[in-house]
Protein backbone atom coordinates (compact mmCIF):
# COMPACT_ATOMS: atom_id res chain seq x y z
CA UNK A 1 0.00 0.00 0.00
CA UNK A 2 1.13 3.50 -0.77
CA UNK A 3 1.60 5.68 2.05
CA UNK A 4 0.75 9.31 1.21
CA UNK A 5 3.66 11.56 0.42
CA UNK A 6 1.56 14.64 3.07
CA UNK A 7 1.76 12.43 6.03
CA UNK A 8 5.46 13.42 6.96
CA UNK A 9 4.39 16.51 7.17
CA UNK A 10 3.12 16.13 10.41
CA UNK A 11 5.48 15.82 13.21
CA UNK A 12 3.02 13.97 15.45
CA UNK A 13 2.55 10.67 13.31
CA UNK A 14 6.26 10.11 14.54
CA UNK A 15 5.67 10.98 17.72
CA UNK A 16 2.59 9.32 18.42
CA UNK A 17 2.11 6.88 15.58
CA UNK A 18 -1.82 6.26 15.29
CA UNK A 19 -4.46 6.11 12.75
CA UNK A 20 -5.87 9.21 13.33
CA UNK A 21 -9.73 9.25 11.83
CA UNK A 22 -11.40 11.98 13.71
CA UNK A 23 -10.29 15.22 11.58
CA UNK A 24 -13.83 16.42 11.47
CA UNK A 25 -13.59 17.05 15.32
CA UNK A 26 -9.91 18.27 14.59
CA UNK A 27 -7.30 18.36 12.04
CA UNK A 28 -3.83 17.24 12.95
CA UNK A 29 -1.17 19.85 12.35
CA UNK A 30 1.75 20.59 9.57
CA UNK A 31 5.23 21.24 10.57
CA UNK A 32 4.68 24.98 9.23
CA UNK A 33 1.77 25.73 10.95
CA UNK A 34 3.63 24.88 14.50
CA UNK A 35 6.44 26.51 13.25
CA UNK A 36 4.77 29.60 11.94
CA UNK A 37 2.76 30.04 15.25
CA UNK A 38 6.13 29.66 17.34
CA UNK A 39 7.86 32.53 14.58
CA UNK A 40 5.46 34.96 15.62
CA UNK A 41 5.71 34.34 18.77
CA UNK A 42 10.38 34.56 18.95
CA UNK A 43 10.09 37.75 16.52
CA UNK A 44 6.87 39.49 16.70
CA UNK A 45 5.42 38.73 19.89
CA UNK A 46 4.17 42.34 21.24
CA UNK A 47 0.02 43.77 20.83
CA UNK A 48 -0.93 44.37 17.15
CA UNK A 49 -2.70 47.52 16.57
CA UNK A 50 -1.52 49.37 19.28
CA UNK A 51 2.24 50.50 19.35
CA UNK A 52 4.45 52.31 17.11
CA UNK A 53 7.61 49.95 17.68
CA UNK A 54 9.54 47.21 15.61
CA UNK A 55 7.92 44.36 17.20
CA UNK A 56 4.55 45.82 17.31
CA UNK A 57 4.29 47.15 13.60
CA UNK A 58 5.80 43.65 12.86
CA UNK A 59 2.46 42.02 14.22
CA UNK A 60 0.07 44.33 13.34
CA UNK A 61 1.63 43.49 9.36
CA UNK A 62 1.46 40.17 10.07
CA UNK A 63 -2.35 39.60 11.48
CA UNK A 64 -2.99 41.95 8.26
CA UNK A 65 -1.57 39.75 6.26
CA UNK A 66 -3.45 36.15 7.56
CA UNK A 67 -6.64 38.16 7.04
CA UNK A 68 -6.07 39.14 3.53
CA UNK A 69 -5.01 35.58 3.31
CA UNK A 70 -8.08 34.48 4.41
CA UNK A 71 -10.13 36.61 2.12
CA UNK A 72 -8.68 35.17 -0.74
CA UNK A 73 -9.39 31.66 0.48
CA UNK A 74 -12.75 32.33 0.42
CA UNK A 75 -13.39 34.69 -2.25
CA UNK A 76 -14.87 37.70 0.19
CA UNK A 77 -15.07 41.44 -1.46
CA UNK A 78 -12.48 42.98 1.06
CA UNK A 79 -10.36 42.22 4.05
CA UNK A 80 -12.98 44.22 5.91
CA UNK A 81 -15.62 41.45 5.74
CA UNK A 82 -12.79 39.11 7.58
CA UNK A 83 -13.37 39.20 11.12
CA UNK A 84 -11.10 37.07 13.68
CA UNK A 85 -12.77 34.54 16.61
CA UNK A 86 -12.31 31.92 18.38
CA UNK A 87 -14.00 29.54 16.94
CA UNK A 88 -16.75 28.62 14.65
CA UNK A 89 -18.86 28.87 17.42
CA UNK A 90 -18.21 32.16 18.68
CA UNK A 91 -19.06 33.51 15.47
CA UNK A 92 -22.38 32.10 15.12
CA UNK A 93 -22.91 33.57 18.12
CA UNK A 94 -21.73 37.38 16.79
CA UNK A 95 -24.47 37.25 14.35
CA UNK A 96 -26.82 36.11 16.53
CA UNK A 97 -26.46 38.65 19.19
CA UNK A 98 -25.38 41.46 17.23
CA UNK A 99 -27.71 40.77 14.22
CA UNK A 100 -30.49 38.54 14.84
CA UNK A 101 -31.33 40.47 18.22
CA UNK A 102 -31.61 43.53 16.38
CA UNK A 103 -33.21 42.57 13.15
CA UNK A 104 -35.15 39.55 13.56
CA UNK A 105 -38.57 40.64 15.06
CA UNK A 106 -41.69 39.06 16.80
CA UNK A 107 -43.47 37.20 14.05
CA UNK A 108 -40.46 36.50 11.79
CA UNK A 109 -39.65 33.11 10.73
CA UNK A 110 -35.80 31.65 11.24
CA UNK A 111 -35.03 28.25 9.28
CA UNK A 112 -32.76 25.97 10.30
CA UNK A 113 -32.34 22.06 9.70
CA UNK A 114 -32.78 19.20 12.15
CA UNK A 115 -29.18 18.32 10.93
CA UNK A 116 -27.10 21.08 12.75
CA UNK A 117 -24.41 21.16 14.93
CA UNK A 118 -25.71 22.48 18.65
CA UNK A 119 -23.45 26.00 17.84
CA UNK A 120 -26.07 26.22 14.43
CA UNK A 121 -28.99 25.83 16.78
CA UNK A 122 -28.49 27.32 20.26
CA UNK A 123 -28.07 30.72 19.30
CA UNK A 124 -31.66 30.98 16.97
CA UNK A 125 -33.25 29.12 19.47
CA UNK A 126 -32.09 32.16 21.89
CA UNK A 127 -32.93 34.29 19.59
CA UNK A 128 -36.31 32.95 18.83
CA UNK A 129 -37.00 33.21 22.60
CA UNK A 130 -36.27 36.37 23.54
CA UNK A 131 -37.61 38.46 20.36
CA UNK A 132 -40.84 36.02 19.71
CA UNK A 133 -39.84 35.11 16.03
CA UNK A 134 -40.98 31.25 15.29
CA UNK A 135 -37.95 28.65 14.81
CA UNK A 136 -38.71 26.00 11.81
CA UNK A 137 -36.66 23.27 11.31
CA UNK A 138 -36.62 21.43 7.57
CA UNK A 139 -36.06 17.28 7.82
CA UNK A 140 -33.86 15.91 5.64
CA UNK A 141 -34.13 12.82 3.45
CA UNK A 142 -32.49 9.57 5.24
CA UNK A 143 -29.53 10.08 3.17
CA UNK A 144 -29.23 14.46 3.87
CA UNK A 145 -30.89 15.10 0.67
CA UNK A 146 -33.37 18.12 1.52
CA UNK A 147 -35.97 17.86 -1.05
CA UNK A 148 -37.54 21.30 -2.44
CA UNK A 149 -40.94 19.52 -1.40
CA UNK A 150 -39.41 20.11 2.59
CA UNK A 151 -38.24 23.43 1.49
CA UNK A 152 -41.60 24.70 -0.27
CA UNK A 153 -43.20 23.47 2.81
CA UNK A 154 -40.93 25.04 5.36
CA UNK A 155 -40.09 28.32 4.05
CA UNK A 156 -42.54 31.03 3.47
CA UNK A 157 -42.89 34.82 3.03
CA UNK A 158 -42.14 35.25 6.77
CA UNK A 159 -38.65 33.62 6.56
CA UNK A 160 -35.85 36.27 7.27
CA UNK A 161 -33.02 33.87 8.05
CA UNK A 162 -31.89 31.02 7.10
CA UNK A 163 -28.77 29.23 9.48
CA UNK A 164 -27.46 25.91 7.53
CA UNK A 165 -24.45 23.93 7.76
CA UNK A 166 -22.57 23.82 4.46
CA UNK A 167 -21.61 20.37 5.15
CA UNK A 168 -23.08 17.88 7.91
CA UNK A 169 -20.78 16.78 10.70
CA UNK A 170 -22.99 13.72 11.25
CA UNK A 171 -23.77 12.43 7.56
CA UNK A 172 -21.50 14.13 5.51
CA UNK A 173 -23.48 15.74 2.97
CA UNK A 174 -23.39 19.32 1.17
CA UNK A 175 -26.34 20.73 1.20
CA UNK A 176 -27.87 23.18 -1.19
CA UNK A 177 -26.29 26.87 0.40
CA UNK A 178 -26.92 28.82 -3.28
CA UNK A 179 -30.83 27.64 -3.13
CA UNK A 180 -31.37 28.36 0.35
CA UNK A 181 -29.78 31.38 -0.11
CA UNK A 182 -31.64 32.62 -2.91
CA UNK A 183 -35.33 31.75 -1.06
CA UNK A 184 -34.51 34.14 1.95
CA UNK A 185 -33.15 36.41 -0.58
CA UNK A 186 -36.48 36.79 -2.03
CA UNK A 187 -37.95 37.54 1.05
CA UNK A 188 -35.57 40.23 2.03
CA UNK A 189 -34.15 37.93 4.73
CA UNK A 190 -30.14 36.35 5.02
CA UNK A 191 -28.33 33.21 5.13
CA UNK A 192 -26.00 32.35 7.81
CA UNK A 193 -23.74 29.34 6.67
CA UNK A 194 -21.91 27.05 9.34
CA UNK A 195 -18.82 26.21 7.02
CA UNK A 196 -16.74 24.67 9.60
CA UNK A 197 -16.90 20.99 7.67
CA UNK A 198 -16.37 22.46 4.04
CA UNK A 199 -14.02 25.47 4.00
CA UNK A 200 -11.00 22.16 5.04
CA UNK A 201 -12.39 20.02 2.58
CA UNK A 202 -13.27 21.97 -1.01
CA UNK A 203 -13.39 25.25 -2.08
CA UNK A 204 -15.50 27.95 -0.73
CA UNK A 205 -16.54 31.32 -2.45
CA UNK A 206 -19.06 33.62 -0.23
CA UNK A 207 -19.72 35.47 -3.32
CA UNK A 208 -20.64 32.42 -5.56
CA UNK A 209 -22.50 30.86 -2.67
CA UNK A 210 -24.25 33.99 -1.98
CA UNK A 211 -24.39 34.07 1.71
CA UNK A 212 -24.57 36.77 4.08
CA UNK A 213 -22.27 35.40 7.05
CA UNK A 214 -19.95 32.75 6.82
CA UNK A 215 -18.40 30.85 10.04
CA UNK A 216 -15.51 28.61 10.15
CA UNK A 217 -12.74 27.39 12.69
CA UNK A 218 -8.78 27.62 11.80
CA UNK A 219 -8.66 23.75 14.02
CA UNK A 220 -10.33 22.05 11.71
CA UNK A 221 -8.08 23.44 8.45
CA UNK A 222 -4.92 22.36 10.47
CA UNK A 223 -4.43 26.30 12.01
CA UNK A 224 -3.91 26.48 15.95
CA UNK A 225 -6.78 26.17 18.36
CA UNK A 226 -8.53 29.59 19.34
CA UNK A 227 -8.53 31.17 16.17
CA UNK A 228 -11.78 31.34 13.98
CA UNK A 229 -13.40 33.41 10.93
CA UNK A 230 -16.72 35.23 10.59
CA UNK A 231 -17.32 36.46 6.81
CA UNK A 232 -20.29 39.15 7.15
CA UNK A 233 -20.64 41.50 3.73
CA UNK A 234 -19.52 44.73 4.95
CA UNK A 235 -23.22 46.73 4.64
CA UNK A 236 -24.87 44.28 7.47
CA UNK A 237 -21.77 44.45 9.05
CA UNK A 238 -21.82 47.92 9.19
CA UNK A 239 -25.04 48.38 10.77
CA UNK A 240 -24.72 45.76 13.42
CA UNK A 241 -23.83 47.03 17.07
CA UNK A 242 -20.84 44.98 18.40
CA UNK A 243 -21.12 42.51 20.31
CA UNK A 244 -18.43 43.03 22.77
CA UNK A 245 -16.89 46.11 23.81
CA UNK A 246 -14.20 47.42 25.16
CA UNK A 247 -10.65 47.89 23.66
CA UNK A 248 -9.05 48.06 20.32
CA UNK A 249 -12.91 48.09 19.00
CA UNK A 250 -13.79 51.89 19.45
CA UNK A 251 -12.53 55.18 17.72
CA UNK A 252 -13.24 57.28 20.81
CA UNK A 253 -14.75 57.08 24.23
CA UNK A 254 -16.14 59.99 25.87
CA UNK A 255 -17.81 59.36 29.51
CA UNK A 256 -21.07 59.71 27.83
CA UNK A 257 -20.44 57.23 25.31
CA UNK A 258 -18.52 56.11 22.46
CA UNK A 259 -17.90 55.79 18.45
CA UNK A 260 -16.85 52.12 17.27
CA UNK A 261 -13.92 51.79 15.29
CA UNK A 262 -14.66 50.52 11.66
CA UNK A 263 -14.52 47.25 10.51
CA UNK A 264 -13.32 45.22 11.08
CA UNK A 265 -11.77 45.99 14.25
CA UNK A 266 -15.54 47.10 15.66
CA UNK A 267 -16.04 43.38 16.44
CA UNK A 268 -12.92 42.28 17.25
CA UNK A 269 -12.51 43.88 20.68
CA UNK A 270 -9.62 43.05 23.20
CA UNK A 271 -6.31 41.76 22.78
CA UNK A 272 -6.92 39.48 19.14
CA UNK A 273 -4.85 36.49 18.66
CA UNK A 274 -2.14 37.43 16.19
CA UNK A 275 -0.05 34.53 16.81
CA UNK A 276 -3.08 32.02 15.32
CA UNK A 277 -4.00 33.93 13.03
CA UNK A 278 -0.25 33.74 12.00
CA UNK A 279 -0.64 29.92 12.14
CA UNK A 280 -4.30 30.26 9.88
CA UNK A 281 -2.53 31.97 7.53
CA UNK A 282 0.31 29.29 7.30
CA UNK A 283 -2.39 26.44 7.04
CA UNK A 284 -4.19 28.32 4.33
CA UNK A 285 -1.12 28.48 2.21
CA UNK A 286 -0.56 24.59 3.14
CA UNK A 287 -4.09 23.74 2.26
CA UNK A 288 -3.92 25.76 -0.97
CA UNK A 289 -0.46 24.26 -1.97
CA UNK A 290 -1.71 20.64 -1.13
CA UNK A 291 -4.83 21.44 -3.59
CA UNK A 292 -8.81 20.72 -3.27
CA UNK A 293 -8.58 18.60 -6.20
CA UNK A 294 -6.11 16.29 -4.26
CA UNK A 295 -8.49 16.28 -0.89
CA UNK A 296 -11.52 15.32 -2.67
CA UNK A 297 -9.77 12.34 -4.46
CA UNK A 298 -7.86 11.56 -1.46
CA UNK A 299 -10.89 11.66 0.35
CA UNK A 300 -13.02 10.10 -2.35
CA UNK A 301 -10.74 6.95 -2.59
CA UNK A 302 -10.39 5.87 1.31
CA UNK A 303 -14.31 6.51 1.94
CA UNK A 304 -14.92 4.33 -0.98
CA UNK A 305 -12.83 1.85 0.84
CA UNK A 306 -13.92 1.91 3.57
CA UNK A 307 -17.87 1.69 2.68
CA UNK A 308 -16.62 -1.26 0.28
CA UNK A 309 -14.80 -3.15 3.34
CA UNK A 310 -17.91 -2.42 5.57
CA UNK A 311 -20.44 -3.73 3.47
CA UNK A 312 -18.96 -7.17 3.69
CA UNK A 313 -19.83 -6.82 7.51
CA UNK A 314 -23.87 -7.03 7.58
CA UNK A 315 -24.12 -5.73 11.58
CA UNK A 316 -22.67 -2.46 10.48
CA UNK A 317 -24.95 0.46 9.53
CA UNK A 318 -23.60 3.68 8.08
CA UNK A 319 -25.22 6.65 7.98
CA UNK A 320 -26.52 9.21 5.59
CA UNK A 321 -26.16 8.31 1.43
CA UNK A 322 -25.07 4.62 0.01
CA UNK A 323 -23.05 6.88 -2.05
CA UNK A 324 -19.38 7.13 -0.22
CA UNK A 325 -18.67 10.48 -2.70
CA UNK A 326 -21.85 12.16 -0.86
CA UNK A 327 -19.86 11.98 2.62
CA UNK A 328 -16.99 14.71 2.42
CA UNK A 329 -14.80 11.72 4.18
CA UNK A 330 -17.50 11.49 6.99
CA UNK A 331 -18.72 8.00 7.84
CA UNK A 332 -20.61 7.30 10.81
CA UNK A 333 -22.19 4.37 11.44
CA UNK A 334 -23.61 1.74 14.13
CA UNK A 335 -22.72 -1.65 15.02
CA UNK A 336 -25.52 -4.01 15.99
CA UNK A 337 -25.09 -4.70 19.79
CA UNK A 338 -22.51 -2.70 20.48
CA UNK A 339 -22.59 1.12 21.58
CA UNK A 340 -20.39 3.43 20.06
CA UNK A 341 -18.51 4.35 23.11
CA UNK A 342 -17.07 0.84 23.16
CA UNK A 343 -16.47 0.66 19.59
CA UNK A 344 -14.12 3.52 19.69
CA UNK A 345 -12.63 2.14 23.05
CA UNK A 346 -11.56 -1.39 21.30
CA UNK A 347 -10.62 0.69 18.27
CA UNK A 348 -8.14 3.25 20.53
CA UNK A 349 -6.24 -0.37 21.81
CA UNK A 350 -5.30 -0.54 18.15
CA UNK A 351 -4.39 3.14 17.66
CA UNK A 352 -6.89 3.83 15.57
CA UNK A 353 -8.67 7.34 16.68
CA UNK A 354 -12.38 7.56 16.11
CA UNK A 355 -15.36 9.60 17.68
CA UNK A 356 -18.09 8.60 19.43
CA UNK A 357 -21.25 10.23 20.88
CA UNK A 358 -23.87 12.30 19.66
CA UNK A 359 -21.39 15.07 17.87
CA UNK A 360 -22.84 17.55 19.17
CA UNK A 361 -25.95 16.84 16.81
CA UNK A 362 -28.65 15.51 19.32
CA UNK A 363 -31.63 16.63 17.07
CA UNK A 364 -30.06 14.67 14.16
CA UNK A 365 -29.13 11.39 16.39
CA UNK A 366 -33.14 11.57 17.65
CA UNK A 367 -34.65 12.14 13.76
CA UNK A 368 -32.11 9.05 12.81
CA UNK A 369 -33.71 6.93 15.85
CA UNK A 370 -29.96 6.38 17.06
CA UNK A 371 -28.15 7.89 20.75
CA UNK A 372 -25.05 7.98 19.24
CA UNK A 373 -22.86 7.12 16.45
CA UNK A 374 -19.23 6.18 15.78
CA UNK A 375 -17.55 8.34 12.99
CA UNK A 376 -14.37 8.30 10.96
CA UNK A 377 -13.28 11.08 9.36
CA UNK A 378 -10.62 11.54 6.73
CA UNK A 379 -8.62 14.65 5.34
CA UNK A 380 -5.57 14.96 3.18
CA UNK A 381 -2.77 12.76 5.82
CA UNK A 382 -4.93 9.35 5.63
CA UNK A 383 -4.11 7.14 3.31
CA UNK A 384 -4.64 3.11 2.76
CA UNK A 385 -2.96 2.01 5.11
CA UNK A 386 -5.36 3.75 7.50
CA UNK A 387 -8.19 2.21 6.10
CA UNK A 388 -6.92 -1.14 6.40
CA UNK A 389 -5.94 -0.95 10.02
CA UNK A 390 -9.25 0.72 10.91
CA UNK A 391 -11.60 -2.41 8.77
CA UNK A 392 -9.56 -4.93 10.52
CA UNK A 393 -9.91 -3.30 14.20
CA UNK A 394 -13.52 -3.12 13.27
CA UNK A 395 -13.86 -6.86 12.10
CA UNK A 396 -12.48 -7.79 15.70
CA UNK A 397 -15.19 -5.15 17.97
CA UNK A 398 -18.07 -7.81 17.74
CA UNK A 399 -15.90 -10.67 19.09
CA UNK A 400 -13.96 -8.93 21.55
CA UNK A 401 -17.63 -7.94 23.11
CA UNK A 402 -18.59 -11.36 23.48
CA UNK A 403 -21.17 -11.62 19.83
CA UNK A 404 -20.82 -13.46 17.24
CA UNK A 405 -18.52 -11.60 14.38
Amino acid sequence: MTENRFRQDFPVFDRKPCVYLDSAATAQRPACVIEAEKYFYENMNANPLRGLYELSMAATDAYAEARSSVRGLINASGDEEIIFTRNSTESLNLVAYSYGLNFIHEGDEIVTTVMEHHSNILPWQMVAEKNGARLIYLEPEMDGTISDEELDRKISAKCRLIAVGHVSNVLGCVNPVKKLAQRVHDNGGVIVVDAAQSVPHMPVDVQDLGCDFLAFSGHKMMAPFGIGVLYGKRELLEKMPPFLTGGEMIEYVRLDGATWAELPHKFEAGTVNPAGAYGLKAATEYLLNVGFDHIRKTEDELTSAIFEGLSKMPYVHICGSSDPLRHTGIISFTIAGVHPHDIASILDTDKVDIRAGHHCAQPLMDYLGVGNTARASLYLYNDENDVAAFLDSIGKVRRIMGLDA
